[in-house]
């Protein structure tokens, strides 16, 4: 298996809300043949019906070029509470773990249709490395800065 990453915690400075930085999990694979890596909750999140709340996860991730991280809700929450990414899919770029926000990953989630509670340390969103390809004539020049939507700003 090919090693092209590794997870970091966000600097203590960066994370808020500061009184969970040392319940940080590092994202981890449940098993041999899972290909997700489970993101774990820092603190309890409590969602009424159709509550959106972004989750400050403390985490960052060195990706090797050529590769990208795609997160997910994890499938029991979404079967059960239809628990929804706001974005539909997280895509972290390799370059994000460069930002000024040292790559920091947030994931803005809405519940579905009953209350749900996810416990601190509980796992709800997954994130499976996926590696991509670029056009022959590509000649992006751009560089990141930021998070949600950094790309559109020039």
């Amino acid at each position: 298996m090919q090693r092209i990453a590794q997870f970091f915690k966000v600097s203590r400075a960066l994370y808020q809300p500061a009184e969970h930085y040392d319940d940080i999990k590092l994202p981890r694979r449940a098993t041999v043949g899972s290909a997700g890596y489970d993101f774990f909750a820092p603190y309890d999140i409590a969602l009424q019906p159709h509550q959106t709340e972004t989750v400050p996860t403390g985490i960052r991730v060195r990706i090797d070029d050529g590769w990208v991280l795609m997160l997910f809700p994890r499938s029991g929450l979404g079967f059960k509470y239809r628990l929804t990414f706001n974005n539909t899919v997280g895509i972290i770029d390799s370059d994000y773990y460069y930002s000024d926000n040292e790559g920091h990953i947030f994931i803005k989630i809405t519940n579905g249709d009953k209350p749900l509670t996810i416990k601190k340390g509980e796992a709800f969103a997954q994130g499976v490395f996926v590696p991509y390809g670029i056009t022959v004539d590509d000649d992006c020049q751009g560089i990141r800065n930021g998070g949600f939507g950094s790309t559109d700003k020039k």
